[in-house]
């Protein structure tokens, strides 16, 4: 069974920093990809950055692309984002996720199998 778990989300102040993180268990082999999506009130569920777990090859969003980044520590199975220069508007519950069967680099919200229950990010004002 496949579990995401995700942590790290916290009030900041606009300007700063903050690293969040997807434990993953349950998955049997280094092929798949781990995603990042964040759902703002009133808004849709978007992508943000995934990661190849076998490869560490990344593709994230362009309003990501200069403030976000995304790795992994493959030992501890972990995979990782720090947003640097928040803004408002990343106010949202993060949630990582999982593609399992035919993965790809994908941001799309449907090609990913197995979701966490996310961690809130509020970017003060």
């Amino acid at each position: 069974q496949v579990q995401l778990v995700e942590s790290g989300g916290d009030l900041v102040q606009i300007g700063g920093s903050l690293t969040l993180s997807c434990q993953i268990s349950g998955i049997g082999s280094d092929d798949f990809v781990i995603g990042w999506f964040r759902q703002a009130p009133g808004k849709e569920r978007e992508g943000v950055a995934c990661i190849w777990w076998d490869n560490g090859k990344t593709r994230e969003a362009d309003s990501a692309k200069g403030r976000f980044t995304i790795s992994r520590d493959h030992a501890k199975k972990t995979v990782f984002l720090y947003m640097k220069d928040v803004k408002p508007d990343d106010t949202a519950a993060y949630y990582c996720a999982a593609m399992r069967l035919t993965p790809w680099l994908s941001l799309r919200t449907n090609d990913y199998e197995d979701w966490g229950q996310g961690t809130h990010v509020t970017v003060s004002s």
